[in-house]
């Protein structure tokens, strides 16, 4: 975790291929949001937003941070080249979505949850294992 301090201090350097500010842009246009609905959910003056959204400036970690959760995405998908960004089907965006509610869980469900998923990941680990072991002895 960065101090505030350090994410004041800490100014995006910008590649040349990836535009953070047409990211923003493009994402602010395909959930419908307007440019003062993300100014009033992270509160900056327009003026200044338009910079960011524009490539006229280069916006700061924290602020980054404000704008991703504004537009309910991540940081990394505003730093996330446009060409390389593939559609998620229904079915992680319901895994996505139940990994999420398992924040709202105790941390006794949590830990249940996570003991069920290492029993399953160490089963197929074991299968595999098994199955190489098999292949070997023929």
């Amino acid at each position: 975790m960065i101090n505030k301090a350090a994410k004041r201090r800490f100014v995006i350097a910008l590649s040349n291929t990836i535009m953070i500010s047409d990211n923003i842009k493009r994402m602010r246009e395909a959930k419908g949001l307007s440019q003062k609905e993300v100014i009033s959910a992270i509160s900056m003056g327009a003026a200044q937003y338009s910079r960011i959204e524009n490539g006229k400036t280069d916006p700061s970690i924290s602020t980054v941070e404000k704008i991703a959760k504004a537009l309910g995405v991540t940081m990394a998908e505003l730093f996330t080249d446009a060409n390389d960004l593939k559609e998620i089907n229904s079915l992680n965006k319901t895994l996505i979505e139940r990994v999420t509610l398992i924040d709202t869980l105790t941390k006794e469900e949590q830990k249940t949850i996570f003991t069920i998923l290492d029993a399953f990941i160490s089963k197929r680990k074991f299968k595999s294992t098994l199955k190489n072991v098999l292949k070997d002895i023929e």
